[in-house]
Order: structure tokens, then sequence, then C-alpha cells
């Protein structure tokens, strides 16, 4: 090879390593982003769904509210006639009668009390007014619920503080007393001074399983949603009042949001946590979906890059081992046919004309002409089987008998090639089904193999055994031996081990993938034992007959048999 050539040849493999590497830097970056992308739209969803749930948190707490105000809002705008009639509240006028028996009414309101100016509840045996309804009028009591003087007492402050501000513009203030009464302070605006106080105990049962608990039912579904959890939730009493999912325990850790309601219910706050939202979950499986099936994508993409990649390595190779096989079987063929051609000039030309010379002449040309028939042999052989067909007369065979002949055959070439040959027979019947010439040349291969490769040691053993129902025959030499990264490579077509010990040996990786191809077509494996610089033995399996089989094979004809792959035993 040329220095040129192995330039092109280096240039032309960086740039598939490179092809590669970019490749996979694409697969990787655009799956990168898709995933990302993923990632973001399902994180926009989550986060637009949150605020979705949290905006219908709010909704309820703003309904809470008003609610609870609007039954009042005719108290706060009454006429200074009705003002001035509180001023005696056992004759007040019928307008407040009215309003004070709607509000009486009111599902959230246990009682109603009226606290004039001057007054302090909180002094034992004050006298203030309570609403009679049944006869529609403020009577006395000094018989009132401590919760008069709480409310009282939190809303005459902050009214006190508003009549001082000259600027303040409102007839009222209101004040919660928590969840437990609703204080309101009324103003004189003209006099500017305090007109009293009115105190509306609220019923927190029905607040919050007439209104309260329907709500939040209507607005995030009832027991059967898993998604969006809404607790009210008592803070200071650390009490849950209402859920939307008495299933589901409160726990604090599962709080997402907190709903404050405007103005009222201090102590309340509406808790939310967003489990497992209906339309993010529907997202969610989408997005399963989308990742598993863009996963398999990728994964698909990957393979086939490197399939591609490791398909050209392959092609390449081949190509590599077929100029390299070219080269030496033209060399090869060459050789003879020059011995051949100049041999038979000589004799031609009559320049040879004694006897001893000319046999001398003619064991070359018959050498080399031998030489020559068995490597078109080999090279047919490859291309039979390659066209997807070999033929094979098989029949019924003693492995050992077979042996016994191809070594009384070939013991003189073996002694010529200063070979010692050891054979160790089984001395026993080893009935097999295979084809004569296929043995033969399976045989000559592996002998031809283990002369070629041998060095110092030259020595041969061929044995000959039997192993759970099957006939083996062993052919170990003492050779180089083969490397173990290279013993799964040496049954290809072309390849050859290229090292110091084995570089100067002529052939051309036929050989053994010859004996391999004839092997399987016998039903038969063929497996590989080496120590690299000591030897190696291959061994041959063959099934053995049994009697049944025998007389079946025996009835048989010559078959073809085509190179479709037979079910092998394992390490074939």
């Amino acid at each position: 090879m040329t220095i040129r050539k192995a330039k092109k040849i280096g240039r032309n493999r960086l740039l598939r390593w490179i092809l590669l590497m970019l490749g996979l830097i694409a697969v990787i970056a655009l799956t990168g982003m898709n995933v990302f992308s993923l990632y973001d739209i399902r994180e926009r969803v989550t986060e637009s769904e949150e605020e979705r749930q949290l905006k219908k948190a709010e909704e309820v707490a703003f309904l809470v509210q008003s609610e609870i105000y609007q039954p009042f809002n005719k108290l706060l705008s009454i006429s200074k006639e009705d003002e001035k009639s509180l001023e005696d509240p056992e004759t007040i006028s019928s307008n407040l009668e009215n309003i004070f028996f709607t509000l009486y009414q009111n599902p959230f309101t246990n009682a109603i009390y009226y606290t004039p100016e001057g007054i302090d509840p909180c002094e034992g045996g004050a006298e203030i007014f309570t609403f009679d309804n049944q006869f529609k009028k403020l009577v006395t009591t000094n018989s009132y619920p401590t919760l008069v003087c709480d409310g009282v007492g939190l809303v005459r402050s902050s009214t006190r503080i508003q009549v001082n501000n000259f600027d303040f513009r409102w007839r009222s203030m209101i004040e919660f007393d928590a969840h437990r009464s609703m204080n309101i302070g009324l103003i004189n605006l003209t006099e500017n001074r305090v007109i009293g106080y009115f105190t509306f105990i609220l019923n927190e049962k029905n607040i919050v399983n007439e209104l309260i608990t329907p709500l939040i039912n209507d607005y995030f579904g009832g027991a059967d949603n898993n998604g969006t959890i809404v607790w009210l939730h008592d803070h200071r009493r650390d009490l849950v009042l209402a859920s939307n999912n008495p299933t589901k325990n409160f726990n604090i850790d599962l709080v997402n949001k907190r709903v404050r309601f405007p103005r009222v219910f201090g102590d309340w706050i509406l808790k939310v946590s967003f489990v497992n939202p209906q339309v993010t979950s529907a997202y969610q499986e989408t997005f399963r979906k989308n990742i598993l099936v863009l996963g398999f994508a990728v994964l698909f993409l990957l393979g086939s890059l490197f399939f591609m990649f490791y398909t050209a390595q392959k092609e390449r190779e081949l190509s590599m081992r077929q100029a390299g096989f070219l080269a030496n079987v033209t060399h090869e063929l060459k050789t003879p046919l020059a011995v051949m051609q100049a041999a038979g000039e000589n004799i031609s030309d009559g320049r040879v004309t004694e006897p001893e010379r000319l046999k001398k002449y003619g064991v070359h040309i018959y050498d080399e002409s031998v030489r020559l028939r068995k490597m078109i042999e080999k090279l047919l052989d490859v291309a039979k089987y390659d066209a997807g067909e070999a033929l094979i007369n098989p029949s019924v065979f003693d492995l050992e008998k077979l042996t016994n002949e191809f070594i009384s055959e070939n013991t003189s070439y073996i002694n010529e090639q200063k070979f010692e040959l050891e054979y160790q027979p089984a001395n026993t019947t080893l009935p097999v089904y295979i084809d004569r010439d296929s043995f033969e040349t399976i045989l000559s291969n592996l002998i031809e193999n283990a002369i070629k490769y041998s060095a110092d040691k030259k020595r041969i053993v061929v044995s000959i055994g039997e192993n759970n129902g099957h006939a083996i025959l062993s052919i170990r030499d003492y050779g180089v031996g083969i490397k173990n990264k290279e013993i799964k490579n040496i049954f290809k077509k072309f390849y050859r081990v290229e090292e110091s010990l084995t570089a100067k040996t002529k052939g051309h990786g036929l050989g053994l993938s010859i004996v391999k191809n004839l092997i399987v077509l016998n039903k038969g494996r063929i497996e590989v034992e080496s120590e690299y610089g000591s030897g190696t033995t291959f061994t041959i399996v063959f099934p053995k007959l049994n009697a049944q089989e025998i007389k079946n094979y025996s009835q048989k004809n010559s078959i073809i048999l085509t190179n479709q792959p037979h079910k092998e035993v394992a390490n074939g």
C-alpha cells in the first residue's frame, strides 16, 4: 500500500468518525430540545392550571364575604329618622324593625344586640338591647354572652379613631371578632359622634355547612376529585372545618396555596393542595406517551446511525480484505503458472533432453498444476456457497474409518513436510451422516493450516472420541496459536491474522471459511481453543446416529442442501 493511499484511507476513516460524532451530537441536541420543550409545556400547563384553581379559591372567598355582608347593607344605609329612633331603642322605627327582623331570619345570624354609646357591656349588670323576634322590637337585657363585650370593645376603638378623623366620610365601621361575631359602629356624620354599636352573633355551623362547603364542592368537585383539594382551616384552633374531599387528611406539607377571606373570618383560611389536577393529569399522560414515543424514535435513530456506521466499517474491512485477497490470489496464481510456463518453454525449445531433467520438469509442472487446481476449487466452493447452494451427497459413514483412510492417504505428504503425526483412534464405531468429499476437504484444510502455522514444534495430533451422543474429531497443533480477540473472526471470508508470526505465511483467508460452511451443511459444529504461541485445537462435532436413523438414512439417495442456517449447538 502506497503512502498516498494510506493517507487517503486515514482521511476517509477520520471523516466517517467526524460524521458519526456530528450525527450523534445532532440527535442528542434535537432530543434534548424536544424533551426540554415537553417539560416546559408541562410546567406551563401545570402553572396555568394552578393559577386557574387559585382564582377559583379566591372567587369562593369573595362569594362568602358577599353572602355575609349583603344582608347588612340595608342597616348601613338607614335614614336620619331611623338613626334618631335609636336614641330610644324601645320605640325604633318600623323600617328598623323590618331590617332587624330580616337579619334575624338570616341563617348565618344567631342573635342581634345593640349597645348605645356610653354603655359598656363589659361592666357587670350593664343593660343593653337585644332584638325580640316575637315582638319585632329591641328590648333591654342584662343577660348576654361575653361575645358582646369582646365585639363592642373591638369595634369601639376603631370607630372612635375614625370619629376623631374629621375627614372620615363613612357612616359605619365594621369589625369581625374572628368567626364569632360581626360588629358595626354607627356614626352621626353631621354631629361627628358615635350613635351606638350593633353586635350580630354568627352561626358558625350554618356558615360552614350551608355556605362555604357547598361553594367548595361546586367549584372543586366532591370526594371523587383527587386533583385539587381545598380545606377550610381554622389556623388558631388548628381545626379543619370543611373540605371538598374529606377522605384526604389535612397535611400542612401538602398545602400549595393559601387564600384568606377579605375583611371577614380572620382565623379561617382556604388552604389549597394541587395533588393531581385533572388537566395536569391528562397532560401528564400525554407527556408520558410523547416521551415514550420520542425515546423509541431516538433509540431507533441511534440504532440506525450505529448500524449504518458499523455496516460501512464492515464493508470497508471486507473491501480491504477482498483487495488483499485479490492481490494475494493473483500472486499465488501467477507463481504456479510462471513455473509451468518456464518448464514448458525449456521442454518445448529442446533445451532439456536428459530423461532425469525431463522428469524433474514434469514433476514441477504436475505439482504446480495440483496447487493451482486446489486454489481454483477453493474459489469455486466459496462461490457455490455464496450463491446459496452447495452440492453434497451425505451418506452413513463411520467417522473413524473415514479418518483412518484420510490419514493413510496423506501420511506421506505430512512426513514430507517434516511433521510428526500422532493419531488417537476411538476404537469404536461412530456412525455419522455426512458427505465424504466435504469431510476430506474439512480435514485437508485443517491439516494444511496446522502445517502452515507451525514453526518450531512440528507435531500434529488427530484424535477421535464420543461425548453425549456426538462423534468428535479433534486436530491439535503446536504452532503459533491465535489470540483470543482474533478467534471470533477466523471463520470470516478473506480474514487473515496479520501479525509477525504469520506475516510470511502464504494464504488467502478462505480455508477456515470453507471448513465452517461445510461443517454447517453437514449439520455439525466446530469449536476452537487456542493459546497464543503454544498451538491451536479445532474440535469438530457431528451427531452420532442411532440404529433407526442409520436405517432411515441408508434408504436415501444423494440430496442437495442449500446454505439455509441450521440450528447449531452452543459454541458452534
